[in-house]
């Protein structure tokens, strides 16, 4: 399986923009799908944004808590993935993991969850506090 290291957390103002990096080696295939989660303490993981390969078009999920306001983005060539958080709020406050997404026949807008998750990043701390 790959690894994934997510970079690019820290502490930002309320409205402020962030850039979320999750670089992979090892094992890696172009057709992974891949995905952003977070969780804060007392709250399960949740699904934040996920992008599907290119030979499933690309096809991109938004939880509907960021959409309009976060991006997700991958460089193939680079085994990169993006997350650009712009018009951040405290409570998008959590950790933030890179994964990859099993293959499987459900629907790709009902596969951004952690139960499809295939392999996982440590993690990167967003704290969004003025």
């Amino acid at each position: 399986q790959p690894q994934l290291v997510e970079s690019g957390g820290g502490l930002v103002q309320p409205g402020g923009s962030l850039r979320l990096s999750c670089v992979a080696s090892g094992r890696w295939l172009d057709n992974y799908a891949v995905g952003w989660f977070r969780q804060v303490p007392g709250k399960e993981r949740e699904g934040v944004s996920c992008l599907s390969s290119a030979r499933d078009i690309y096809r991109t999920y938004y939880g509907d808590s960021v959409k309009g306001r976060f991006t997700i983005s991958r460089d193939n060539p680079k085994k990169a993935v993006f997350l650009q958080m712009n018009g951040l709020r405290p409570e998008d406050t959590a950790n933030y993991f890179c994964a990859t997404l099993k293959g499987s026949m459900v629907p790709f807008q009902e596969r951004c969850k952690v139960n499809f998750v295939q392999d996982w990043g440590q993690g990167t701390q967003v704290t969004v506090s003025s």
